[in-house]
């Protein structure tokens, strides 16, 4: 009889514990196999971005990548294995390739059906433009810890170049303003570099346009001059504070709302043309987005003050009549947080009958808000034209105007693509290749 107790005293906890391991796999299971559903529903299927890519005959399903991944829905357990099931989260941590005991995975561009262009950088960040440097989300990274990380090293390299500390020119011009341009700067600041920053629009490139509280995953990072930072989790007011403090401390040379227009090659060096003016400069480094400037409706009256491009403060459309433009996420989570967040009077318009390419959450949000009555949903519409107090749209039952105060455009960006390739800058389409 003892021993009969003693047995079931090791067996019971051991297979009660089994059963809670079933119980969790199980949830997993279907919480991933709901998250993929979601994503396929919304046609997010295709990541826009570095991503991993898993090799099922080497995952063990040990659940070590789901747990290290800091955006927490990118990859889930499915009938065991790994899979990526909202790709669109995916910002390239990384973490999950670290995590992976079995290391299969890897970090890749692109996919079998979507390529993914990128510039053709050397490892020293210069492009096939000898003195032309490319670094951060241009060049893939758009992951803060690597942005800076390359603003950096691009930096070193651009510092050991022949030429520099002419009296009649920059050492380097950076262009932009985020993550990887502000590192760099500092960069040039510590190596004594004569350099300028210019910006298309302010400080933090960005992140200074994510919404108000949002949580921007990061990790420590060293950042010249001013030291470690030592950030993992903080929302965009706490970062951009300790980098504007940052910035002032160094006393860094930057300008802003000054749009890149050209690059010209000047003997070793190279004329830019901006919207302010010309730059002549030893090199050239290209710390700008992958979206390049926003994607505009080409109506008219759209260069108005009160047209723009991103949310970034939901409290001051307060009391307003805003018109929200874009189907994809960016539009919904506009509309639906100024609608939540004040009195305003909202209308959402999208030019199709549906919102085939937003999150179900996203979707959501905007039908509980269009009962609430807080917002009005306008699909298969069109804006025609804008004037000052109000706005036309023009819809499946005819033109309408509403009266306005503010329009936000969400319509994505255009790529600097023919850019890039009007320098000379050569780039490759990435196909799910490492």
């Amino acid at each position: 009889m003892d021993t009969l107790i003693a047995t079931l005293v090791y067996i019971v906890p051991f297979v009660l514990g089994l059963m809670l391991f079933a119980m969790t796999r199980r949830r997993a299971n279907r919480r991933a196999n709901r998250t993929w559903e979601e994503s396929k529903e919304a046609g997010l299927t295709e990541p826009t971005s570095l991503h991993p890519h898993i090799d099922l005959s080497l995952c063990c399903g040990s659940g070590a990548c789901v747990t290290a991944c800091p955006e927490h829905t990118v990859i889930g357990l499915v009938d065991g294995k790994a899979q990526v099931v909202d790709p669109t989260a995916c910002i390239g941590h990384g973490a999950c390739a670290a995590a992976c005991p079995t290391q299969a995975i890897t970090l890749v561009f692109g996919t079998e059906k979507r390529g993914v262009e990128l510039p053709t950088v050397s490892p020293t960040f210069e492009t096939n433009v000898p003195g032309l440097f490319i670094a951060g989300e241009l060049g893939g990274m758009g992951l803060i810890r690597n942005a800076i990380s390359q603003g950096v090293q691009a930096m070193d390299s651009i510092a050991k170049l022949p030429g520099l500390r002419r009296n009649d020119r920059l050492d380097v011009l950076i262009v932009g303003a985020g993550p990887s341009g502000f590192a760099a700067s500092l960069a040039a600041k510590e190596k004594g570099l004569r350099s300028l920053t210019i910006e298309q629009e302010t400080f933090g490139g960005t992140v200074s346009h994510f919404p108000r509280g949002k949580l921007v995953m990061t990790a420590p990072a060293k950042l010249p001059i001013i030291g470690q930072m030592k950030f993992r989790e903080v929302s965009k007011e706490t970062l951009m504070a300790f980098w504007k403090d940052a910035r002032d401390q160094a006393d860094l040379a930057m300008s802003y709302e000054e749009q890149l227009t050209g690059i010209e090659r000047d003997g070793d060096g190279f004329i830019v043309k901006t919207s302010k003016g010309t730059h002549r400069t030893r090199a050239v480094l290209l710390c700008i987005g992958r979206r390049g400037s926003p994607r505009k409706l080409g109506v008219p009256g759209e260069d108005q003050s009160k047209v723009l491009y991103r949310l970034s403060d939901p409290e001051q459309f307060a009391s307003q009549r805003v018109l929200v433009v874009g189907g994809g996420d960016s539009a919904l989570e506009a509309a639906a947080t100024i609608a939540e967040e004040t009195n305003a009077i909202v209308d959402l318009s999208y030019r199709s009958e549906a919102f085939a390419r937003a999150k179900r959450k996203n979707r959501t949000r905007v039908d509980a808000a269009a009962a609430s009555g807080r917002l009005t949903v306008r699909l298969a519409s069109q804006i025609t034209s804008i004037s000052k107090a109000s706005v036309q749209l023009k819809t499946a039952s005819g033109p309408i105007e509403l009266p306005n105060d503010a329009i936000i455009v969400c319509a994505g960006g255009v790529l600097p693509t023919d850019f890039l390739k009007s320098v000379g800058i050569q780039t490759t389409t990435k196909f799910g290749v490492a």
